[in-house]
């Protein structure tokens, strides 16, 4: 099992990338099993773009196409960023198809059918060097952005005009790239808003109370891997902060585990734990921890130039109501372009119910 120890230090390490930022590296069929549903074809295509260190680094990403002939200026493009998959290469979409099969490929053959081309960034760091920097949103954003021009390199068949979509992980990393998505794809793509259904944010603050006895009792399997895996990929990518010397040998077992255990996996495992047992003092008491956090995975609240859409169900237990209520309230006080629905639904069901809303809400945007 890698430690964090290596996991850490190699950025320096590796080979210098040479290449631009949305350069194809090398392209290979997707196996027919993990196809969307109605499309063409599947490439997974090895690309350039930015990691949680701000250097160039290699991410993997699929290209489906829909069937028939792109239109005049080519098919208009999702950017579809997954939902938690895990940090292990073998968690990669591209490699193991979505975690959610039976949920997401119905819902992107939905996009498909509508006549836009689905690129899908795997993210930095899953399924190529380094560890997947989980839930750092200006990185993720990098590798979303990033992922539209890594398109367009490879296909001509596709638009510059692009929409960024996400759900869970995803929901947070689309509108996280909504933010940033004008600056980061510069002039020569033509960013339109952006969906994000089951949103995370504020997590950050929930995380800072993490301590000994804190939760003091068992949270949904599912949120207690969500932590681990938080944790896992902060000693990667914020070595600074000395995580290891406030972890129990609990939190050192499940944080290692969360660097190869693919999410399903990991709640099984986590089902009944603690997250109070992972630690020996407050997460807060490591010097510079909340603005580490903030810095690293708090959304932003304003700058937004595009519309977007956020949608959420009221009976999610993954990613809680309340916290990203809040977020929409503050968005909606800054004055930014945001819509909001909710659904009575969990986690899963309000994407499937979002998208009587969503779909003519991103036809609009490319009108």
């Amino acid at each position: 099992m890698a430690s964090s120890t290596l996991l850490a230090a190699p950025a320096s390490a590796a080979p210098a990338i040479t290449q631009d930022i949305g350069d194809v590296v090398s392209s290979r069929e997707l196996p027919q099993d993990f196809w969307i549903p109605g499309s063409s074809s599947a490439e997974v295509l090895t690309y350039v773009t930015t990691d949680t260190f701000g250097e160039k680094a290699l991410s993997t990403g699929t290209v489906f196409l829909p069937q028939g002939t792109a239109p005049d200026g080519g098919w208009p493009v999702i950017s579809w960023a997954h939902g938690t998959s895990g940090l292990g290469d073998s968690c990669a979409p591209s490699v193991a198809g979505p975690a959610l099969a039976e949920r997401d490929l119905p819902y992107l053959a939905n996009w498909i059918a509508q006549g836009y081309a689905v690129v899908a960034s795997d993210y930095a760091g899953l399924g190529t060097p380094g560890l997947q920097a989980y839930l750092d949103g200006r990185s993720t954003a990098h590798n979303v952005v990033d992922m539209v021009k890594a398109g367009r390199n490879y296909s001509s068949e596709l638009s510059n005009s692009w929409v960024a979509v996400g759900q869970s992980q995803g929901g947070g990393a689309a509108i996280y790239t909504a933010r940033y998505a004008t600056e980061f794809g510069g002039p020569d793509l033509d960013y339109r808003g952006a969906v994000g259904t089951g949103t995370p944010a504020y997590i950050e603050k929930l995380v800072s109370i993490g301590g000994p006895g804190m939760p003091p009792v068992a949270l949904p399997a599912g949120l207690t891997a969500y932590v681990a895996y938080i944790g896992a990929a902060l000693r990667y990518s914020h070595p600074e902060l000395g995580l290891d010397s406030i972890l129990t040998p609990t939190g050192q077992k499940y944080a290692a585990l969360a660097e190869t255990a693919c999410v399903a996996d990991l709640e099984e495992q986590l089902d009944g734990v603690k997250i109070g047992d992972f630690f020996t003092a407050p997460l807060t008491s490591l010097p510079g921890f909340t603005a580490v956090l903030d810095d690293y995975m708090a959304m932003p609240e304003a700058g937004f130039d595009k519309p977007f859409f956020m949608g959420h169900g009221v009976r999610d237990t993954d990613v809680p109501f309340p916290t990203t209520a809040a977020y929409v309230a503050r968005l909606t006080a800054n004055g930014q372009p945001v819509t909001f629905r909710t659904y009575d639904a969990d986690h899963s069901g309000a994407l499937v119910q979002s998208q009587a809303d969503t779909i003519p809400f991103v036809a609009q945007l490319f009108r």
